[in-house]
């Protein structure tokens, strides 16, 4: 019997991982910015951003049950949860693993927010900023068609997407919950 469905439905899991994920994390970028789209509430956004962050888990979940059940790999448990514990492609697998393990922190926190508190789920969920880069290095690095066109256009389109809504956070006005308070606070230092 062969395995290279294990192969196709890792690679295939792999790439949907990186398009949801790069999603999620412009829905979230762009929602910490009070971007609203007409007609598109605020709470439709939070509800989008946080059923798609849960359809993604389930892809990445799947990328890595078939990655380490594949004979080829001969991965292991063991090196889908210690980051850099693979034989196989040591450095390109350790930053999946780390990615994995950021992405899992942010989930766990989110679940329990109600019991963490804002504060603790906020600075948990910064980690996302981090995750994405790396699982993005980690699918160029270890991806077996990483380097062919299409997936060289795809992973640019998910970084132009990600950089995109980065630069409107930092960019638009407004895009500071804060700046309203900071304001009020400098001019009644002045006074």
């Amino acid at each position: 019997m062969t395995t290279t469905w294990l192969w196709y439905t890792t690679r295939g899991a792999g790439l949907v991982s990186l398009l949801l994920l790069t999603a999620v994390t412009v829905l979230g970028v762009l929602s910490v910015a009070r971007f609203e789209a007409a007609g598109w509430p605020r709470f439709v956004t939070t509800g989008f951003h946080r059923n798609l962050s849960l359809l993604a888990v389930v892809f990445l979940a799947l990328h890595i049950v078939t990655a380490v059940v594949d004979p080829f790999t001969h991965l292991g448990w063991t090196a889908a949860v210690i980051p850099f514990a693979s034989y196989y492609r040591t450095l390109w697998l350790g930053l999946g693993t780390v990615a994995f393990e950021l992405l899992l922190a942010v989930l766990l926190t989110s679940l329990l927010r109600g019991l963490i508190g804002r504060t603790a789920w906020r600075a948990v969920h910064w980690l996302g900023y981090a995750a994405w880069p790396v699982a993005v290095a980690h699918g160029l690095g270890t991806g077996t068609d990483a380097w062919s066109l299409w997936v060289l256009m795809l992973t640019a389109a998910c970084v132009v997407a990600v950089g995109w809504a980065v630069f409107a956070r930092i960019t638009l006005p407004g895009s500071d919950p804060l700046m309203a308070a900071r304001a009020r606070f400098r001019d009644s230092s002045r006074r």
